[in-house]
C-alpha cells in the first residue's frame, strides 16, 4: 500500500505561481511512475503531467506545456509540480498519483488538494 499526501494548493492571482508537493510513504518511490492529475467542477479529469522513476521521462498535458513543470526527489519520497503563469482554467483539485513499474495504470491516489485561479 503506497500512501500520497499532497500540500501546496491555494488561492493565487491569475498570472501567478503554486508548487505542488506530493509526499509518498514507503521504500519503492524511486521505482514508480509518479503522476498529477486534476479536476474541476463539473468536468471530467485530466492528466496534467507525470514522470518516470528515473526522472528523465516527463509528459505534459497540452494546457499546460511551457507553463507547468514536474519533478521528484527520490531521497525525499516527493513528486512537485511547479505551476506557472496561472490562468483562472487551471482552477481544480489536483491529485497525485502512482504507477508501480509494470502496471498499466494509476492505482494510488492523494486526498487533493485545491488550486483556485481568480482572475
Amino acid at each position: 500500500q503506497v500512501r500520497l499526501v499532497e500540500s501546496g494548493g491555494g488561492l493565487v492571482q491569475a498570472g501567478g505561481s503554486l508548487r505542488l508537493s506530493c509526499t509518498a510513504s514507503g521504500r519503492a518511490f524511486s521505482s514508480y511512475t509518479m503522476g498529477w492529475f486534476r479536476q474541476a467542477p463539473g468536468k471530467e479529469r485530466e492528466s496534467v503531467a507525470s514522470i518516470m522513476w528515473s526522472g528523465d521521462t516527463t509528459y505534459y498535458g497540452d494546457s499546460v506545456k511551457g507553463r507547468f513543470t514536474i519533478s521528484r526527489d527520490n531521497a525525499k519520497n516527493t513528486v512537485y509540480l511547479q505551476m506557472n503563469s496561472l490562468k483562472p482554467e487551471d482552477t481544480a483539485v489536483y491529485y497525485c498519483a502512482a504507477r508501480t513499474r509494470g502496471s498499466l495504470r494509476f492505482a494510488y491516489w492523494g486526498q487533493g488538494t485545491q488550486v483556485t485561479v481568480s482572475s
